[in-house]
C-alpha cells in the first residue's frame, strides 16, 4: 500500500513537472517492442505502427505523463519547434501518453502544433517500455530513440522535460555518423 501511495505521489508529481526519480527503462542495444496505436497529427486521427514508421528512419518514441499539463505542454512545444531538425536529420517523432484519442487530437493541434503525431499509450504499450507510473495511468517522462534497425539507440529518463529534445537529437545525428 505504501508503495502505491508513492508511486502515486510521484504521478502527481511528474505530472506537474517536478523532477523526480524515473522507473526502470530498456536498455539501449535492446529490440524495440513493435506496436500500433490510435494517434493524432493535426487534430486527424490515424493509425501508427512502429515498423512502418522505422521504415522511413530512426524514430523518437518520447512518453510523457498527462496531455495539458505544465511540462508535458513545455516538452510538447520543445520537439514541435526542434522538428525541422528531426527531420534534416531523418527522423520522425511521436509523443506517447495514457490520455484518450479526442484529448490527444486537441493536444496535436494545440501543443503539438501540427508538427508530429501523439499516439496512445495503453497498458501493453507502457508495460513493454516499463513506463507506467504504478496502476494511476500516467507514464514516467522518458525518451527512446529507435534506429531504423529497430534497436533501441539511445534512452533519456527525467522527470524534468528539459534536455529531452536535445538529448534525442544528438542521438539521432550520432546514428548518420
Amino acid at each position: 500500500m505504501n508503495r502505491q501511495i508513492t508511486l502515486l505521489a510521484a504521478a502527481a508529481l511528474a505530472a506537474a513537472g517536478f523532477a523526480i526519480p524515473a522507473s526502470a527503462e530498456l536498455p539501449a542495444g535492446e529490440k524495440a517492442p513493435a506496436f500500433t496505436t490510435r494517434a493524432a497529427l493535426a487534430g486527424k486521427e490515424f493509425g501508427f505502427s512502429l515498423s512502418a514508421a522505422l521504415a522511413k528512419g530512426p524514430v523518437v518514441l518520447y512518453f510523457y505523463p498527462k496531455a495539458f499539463t505544465q511540462g508535458c505542454t513545455l516538452e510538447a512545444n520543445a520537439f514541435a519547434d526542434a522538428m525541422p531538425q528531426f527531420r534534416a536529420a531523418g527522423a520522425s517523432v511521436i509523443g506517447m501518453s495514457n490520455d484518450d484519442i479526442e484529448t490527444l487530437k486537441r493536444f496535436s493541434r494545440e501543443e503539438c502544433r501540427d508538427a508530429f503525431p501523439v499516439g496512445v499509450a495503453g497498458g501493453k504499450v507502457t508495460e513493454a517500455y516499463d513506463v507506467a507510473l504504478g496502476k494511476s495511468g500516467l507514464t514516467s517522462r522518458t525518451s527512446y530513440v529507435i534506429a531504423s534497425d529497430g534497436r533501441i539507440a539511445a534512452v533519456h529518463s527525467n522527470s524534468d522535460y528539459r534536455g529531452h529534445v536535445e538529448k534525442t537529437l544528438a542521438a539521432v545525428r550520432a546514428l548518420g555518423k
